[in-house]
């Protein structure tokens, strides 16, 4: 599908000109030879392979650990772009969290009539563990990854929320590593806000998460499911730029309801997990029985309240993709704001009247699974052939509670060096947003774009690659 004749391209207006935020990018990219794209594109991807920067492909015709491609030029936002953008993800964080809190005690925004209760309670992320159970802060989305789409020059859409485990965020610091070290002269004639304090803040937020520890500093590890996860490196990356502890599950116990590190010197109490562990797996005495992966006793020591799991148990309630179409209600009833950030337009195939539609409009529509990630489970309807919206149709009626559907935006493109050249990509942008004692976002954030040409989909399990991101300083 293509629909780059509609879109917005966000380094040149439709009258030519070049935006503001791109002028320098622009000249460079004019004067730069095509034989030095190409030769910086092969040593980012030496770079990337020496440093061991991959994820974790399974059923990859190339093995097993897989390079994301990196495209080495920018995506840039101007100071104003970024300051509208820092405000409406620090409104929905909190308003997200407000509501897991409340989800998880009273419920008033079901008693409201905003959300039916049964949307809560019957979700299947919702974690009964968590009832009434008071957190550090009353923070339950230490960390968010909230992506973001533009469709025009002033407005960009939240297309969801993860706020289960957000991955991601170390390619988005390598990223900038990386262009720094091939470019730096570039560097020098513009001035880009930095991103390296990003480990520096989730450490601060981790710490801030923990319960009461006296005069003693708190422990923070970082629980891996292990090296054939997906995203371990990134577990293994962030647990070295804090200077913590990578764990898996058989290097922690719990006794007396209190968390331990196995260490030569004898077990060392813990007081935050950074878990990239999903909830099923964390405790297989309160989960899956049949779990490897996590700690026997996890969930009464976070109940006592002498550990925190950052994030919480319970989260998929809120990132949960028919849970989103209720984010705005929720920054109107929790912070009596009007939301700064757009949700997309969405129907839910569990509704009768709106699964008509969804039907009756496959061929223009994406839908999804409800509970789907990583681009997988989904229909791009104008990218289908007749016979795939066919099977996908007869999928999505067997089970319609399961999908929502959204309009096929056209996202916005920026240039992409590709094999023929420079080359306009759609791109969305997931920023990471922090939560302890203060809310913090580092500027920017991880840009993905679709390699192929007219693609939709960036999600890099599907082929997608990802770029640097610019904010520039004001």
């Amino acid at each position: 599908m293509t629909t780059r004749e509609r879109c917005f391209d966000e380094m040149t207006g439709v009258d030519g000109v070049v935006r503001p935020p791109y002028q320098t990018l622009s000249a460079w990219l004019a004067e730069t030879p095509p034989e030095v794209f190409e030769r910086k594109s092969r040593e980012a991807r030496l770079l990337f392979e020496r440093q061991g920067i991959t994820f974790t492909a399974f059923g990859s015709e190339v093995g097993h650990e897989t390079l994301i491609p990196f495209d080495i030029v920018p995506r840039v936002l101007s100071a104003a772009e970024w300051s509208r953008l820092h405000a409406g993800l620090v409104q929905r964080a909190q308003a997200l969290n407000a509501f897991l809190d409340d989800a998880y005690h009273g419920r008033e925004i079901c008693r409201a009539g905003v959300i039916p209760e049964a949307e809560v309670v019957l979700n299947g992320q919702f974690a009964a563990v968590m009832q009434d159970l008071d957190l550090p802060r009353r923070i339950h989305a230490h960390i968010l990854g909230i992506d973001l789409v533009r469709v025009d020059e002033g407005q960009f859409y939240v297309l969801e929320d993860n706020a289960r485990v957000p991955s991601g965020v170390s390619y988005m610091i390598e990223n900038r590593e990386i262009m720094m070290r091939l470019f730096p002269r570039l560097f020098s004639t513009v001035s880009v806000l930095p991103v390296a304090r990003y480990t520096d803040e989730l450490l601060t937020t981790l710490q801030a998460a923990a319960p009461r520890t006296g005069d003693r500093a708190p422990l923070v590890v970082v629980l891996t499911p292990g090296p054939y996860n997906a995203a371990y490196f990134e577990h293994a990356f962030l647990a070295d730029e804090m200077g913590v502890e990578l764990v898996e599950g058989s290097d922690l116990l719990v006794d007396d309801n209190k968390v331990f590190m196995r260490t030569p010197q004898g077990p060392q109490r813990v007081d935050v997990i950074y878990r990239r562990v999903d909830d099923a797996f964390l405790d297989p005495l309160s989960f899956r029985p049949d779990s490897v992966l996590g700690v026997p006793g996890l969930v009464a020591a976070v109940r006592a309240g002498h550990v925190s799991l950052v994030n919480a148990i319970g989260n998929g309630i809120a990132d949960d993709k028919a849970t989103y179409i209720h984010v705005p209600e929720m920054i109107r009833f929790y912070l009596s704001e009007e939301p700064l950030l757009a949700n997309v337009p969405t129907w839910r195939g569990a509704r009768p009247d709106e699964r008509a539609y969804i039907v009756e409009h496959l061929a223009e529509m994406v839908v999804k699974e409800i509970h789907g990630s990583g681009g997988k489970g989904m229909l791009v309807g104008p990218a289908a052939t007749r016979a795939e919206r066919d099977e996908f149709r007869a999928r999505f009626l067997a089970h319609p509670d399961n999908y929502i559907a959204q309009p096929t935006l056209a996202l916005s493109t920026c240039p992409t060096f590709v094999d023929s050249g420079l080359a306009p990509r759609h791109v969305d942008l997931r920023p990471f947003v922090l939560t302890g004692d203060e809310v913090r976002i580092v500027p920017g954030g991880l840009t993905r774009v679709a390699l192929t040409d007219g693609s939709l989909v960036v999600n890099s399990s599907q082929g997608g690659g990802t770029k640097d991101t610019w904010v520039l300083a004001p």
